[in-house]
């Protein structure tokens, strides 16, 4: 019998018999998991329509109820995670995930060595719930899980600058990521259309920087107060945010809102629809950058107090190679001076870093090649660009041998599995989403399947990597030039989170597609129920 969860657990012993859920069964809990616990018996009314009663610790509880413990009973029969946590919180210490979840029907019990173990098992019994929830109840099977993740960093980054998402959206995709245990929300802060986070001493990044957006679309930003509510309502959920800074390159709105950064003779392509793509990155030998450079990072950094890390970009830097190292080897300095440990895209691993620093894989290697041999670059780029951009692809094929020589570990986001801008492969049963599908998704990329982002492995499929040892974790990337609308953002998002989650989590090899969609068909009721937009798969028998 396969559970209807996602991602899978690493073991799980169905027995006979039944538990009825329903609003007379209690949740017992107390001190430390207080939380937890009210948060469940929420999440559970919205996901099914079930009130469950909480019920005090100290107080007993009659007839069947479910009991959530600090435990760590049998969670030694599943490895600790491999890599490494956003919040710099020890595997198999504070931030243990591994917990249990036993259902029969005297009752549930959930737990685990740490209040986050519990809020993951407690995860798994919101999705079982939801499943089977019918007319105010759910039937649950009898069965015994003791699960755990593969890797310490399963991540989601999402862009809020081409299209300005604002908190209520985040919100939104927080509770995806908690639902799917995915626990990093990596923010794409800034880049050439706009800039997304406040700098008190300097005033203009949010006054012009964050006018506009990618074409017409409207600006904004997060005030110091949003960001923390937002990072708090994620961390509530064990989600850390993560920020990016990006830069050298992808800097157009900072220079833009700072006139002292501009170079003395601005570079940019017109790309003939009224826009332009900016070459112009911050220039390491004026005393000006890094002023800007420091200020930024003691405004951000502190917004963002459960990240160990700060994102600095250094992705396509369009400038001489020692010019974009000697870059990224000083913001790296500034990041550390700070406190806080250094992630980047891969092509920062053509600096120097030390083992400590994390690089993002993204350029994955066949796609890189049938990039520059296709025609799709070619019919978008205007040829004065097109050098440059294949120029720099070339290049990626030395960043991984690269960091992995430096004993650099890898967050893997392969643009061919875990770029959620490309388009849908699949069609879907809902004509308005048929519209969308040919509308909604980078022209560059190739269409994928729901299946193809499911039958890959992190490892098996990284160029290098021997082992889980020699990667930080797994994170897909959501790109928002064609991502307009909130609607059209949860299009891209599911079921593609689904997989990610399956990939950054369970432990199964190879893949088992039919097991999988069956699974994956049963998660659409806890979807609908919370008005999540999702592709209407035709490949999926959706409940």
């Amino acid at each position: 019998m396969s559970l209807p969860l996602i991602p899978a657990p690493a073991t799980a012993t169905v027995h006979e018999g039944t538990l009825l859920v329903s609003e007379a069964l209690g949740v017992v809990a107390s001190g430390e998991l207080s939380d937890a616990a009210a948060r469940f018996v929420a999440d559970v009314r919205t996901d099914s329509g079930i009130a469950l009663t909480s019920v005090p610790g100290a107080a007993t509880a009659h007839g069947p109820h479910i009991t959530l413990l600090i435990d760590k009973t049998d969670i030694d029969d599943v490895a600790p995670a491999a890599g490494l946590r956003a919040d710099g919180k020890a595997i198999t210490g504070d931030a243990d995930e591994r917990h249990g979840l036993e259902i029969t029907s005297e009752g549930a019990r959930v737990w685990g060595p740490t209040p986050e173990a519990v809020h993951r098992g407690l995860t798994s019994l919101r999705q079982l719930i939801a499943a089977h929830a019918q007319d105010g109840t759910a039937a649950l099977p009898a069965v015994r899980i003791i699960d755990g993740p593969r890797f310490a960093w399963r991540g989601l980054s999402l862009d809020v600058v081409r299209t300005f998402h604002g908190p209520d959206v985040i919100r939104r995709v927080v509770d995806m990521c908690s639902l799917h245990k995915v626990n990093v929300l990596h923010l794409h802060l800034t880049d050439d259309q706009g800039w997304r986070i406040e700098v008190p001493s300097r005033p203009t990044l949010t006054e012009v920087g964050a006018r506009g957006a990618s074409g017409d679309r409207p600006g904004g930003y997060f005030s110091r107060t949003e960001m923390a509510d937002l990072v708090a309502y994620a961390a509530e959920r064990f989600v850390t945010v993560v920020p990016e800074i990006g830069m050298p390159g992808h800097a157009t709105a900072a220079i833009s809102s700072c006139p002292e950064l501009a170079p003395a003779e601005a570079h940019s392509v017109d790309l003939g629809d009224g826009t332009s793509f900016g070459l112009d990155g911050l220039d390491p030998a004026r005393t000006e950058t890094w002023a800007f450079v420091e200020d930024v990072l003691d405004a951000v950094i502190p917004q963002f107090p459960h990240s160990a890390y700060v994102h600095i970009g250094g992705d396509e830097a369009y400038m001489p190679d020692e010019v974009h190292a000697a870059f990224v080897g000083r913001a790296a300095e500034l990041v550390r001076a700070r406190g806080k440990r250094v992630v980047g895209w891969q092509e920062i691993a053509r600096a120097s870093l030390s083992s400590a620093d994390v690089v993002q894989y993204w350029m994955e290697a066949a796609e890189v090649e049938a990039t520059i041999a296709g025609e799709a670059l070619k019919q978008m780029a205007p040829p004065e660009l097109l050098p440059i951009l294949i120029g720099n692809l070339k290049k990626a094929q030395h960043d991984v041998p690269s960091a992995l020589a430096l004993g650099t570990r890898l967050l893997i986001s392969p643009s061919a599995w875990l770029y959620f801008d490309r388009p849908h492969a699949d069609a879907s049963s809902d004509a308005a989403q048929e519209e969308a599908r040919g509308r909604v998704g980078m022209p560059l990329y190739p269409a994928k399947s729901i299946r193809a982002g499911l039958e890959w492995d992190p490892v098996d499929d990284t160029p290098g990597v021997e082992s889980d040892a020699q990667i930080a974790g797994v994170e897909a990337a959501m790109w928002c030039e064609t991502v307009e609308t909130r609607d059209e953002l949860e299009f891209m998002l599911l079921p593609r989170l689904s997989g990610l989650a399956e990939k950054a989590w369970a432990r199964r090899k190879p893949a088992d597609w039919n097991d999988y969609a069956a699974r994956l068909g049963h998660q659409s009721a806890l979807w609908q129920r919370r008005g999540w937009n999702w592709l209407r798969s035709v490949e999926i028998d959706w409940a």
